[in-house]
């Protein structure tokens, strides 16, 4: 297996307004069979209803708040763009749950729930480089 991700899709109660919430952030979409696929720079996140997510991953779909422990995150390229980005997630109808601050890794952060639970941390670290068209670099850790 390549060490890549092609898509990270998303179960939504309602279509319609998940993809208004992406869309009122910025992002463009395309509708295709009841499931919307945005380019997010080498990847694609992909909306698709709950129940048909589950099914088409074999298991029961369950209710839940959106958590299912990940969380996708969003690099900036300064602490004033995290702010900017929170703020527009919760006129957009997120929910904030992690105001932005400083972290322990010398960055700033905070972190939003989209209309269905699922969590997007907003962070501005200096460590990891963004290149002009937004690709991160992790840096090398080295042993530890």
């Amino acid at each position: 297996m390549e060490q890549r991700i092609s898509l990270v899709t998303l179960g939504v109660a309602d279509l319609a307004r998940a993809r208004a919430f992406y869309e009122s952030l910025g992002w463009r979409g395309q509708e295709v069979e009841e499931t919307v696929f945005f380019q997010a720079g080498g990847l694609g996140l992909v909306l698709w209803g709950h129940g048909k997510l589950a099914a088409d991953c074999g298991v029961a779909a369950t209710p839940t708040d959106g958590f299912g422990g990940i969380a996708l995150a969003h690099n900036v390229r300064s602490p004033a763009e995290v702010d900017a980005l929170l703020s527009a997630a919760h006129e957009a109808g997120a929910t904030v749950t992690r105001p932005a601050a400083p972290t322990s890794y010398g960055g700033y952060a905070g972190v939003f729930l989209d209309p269905d639970g699922h969590a997007w941390e907003i962070a501005h670290n200096p460590g990891f480089p963004l290149a002009a068209d937004g690709t991160l670099t992790l840096p090398d850790f080295g042993t530890r």
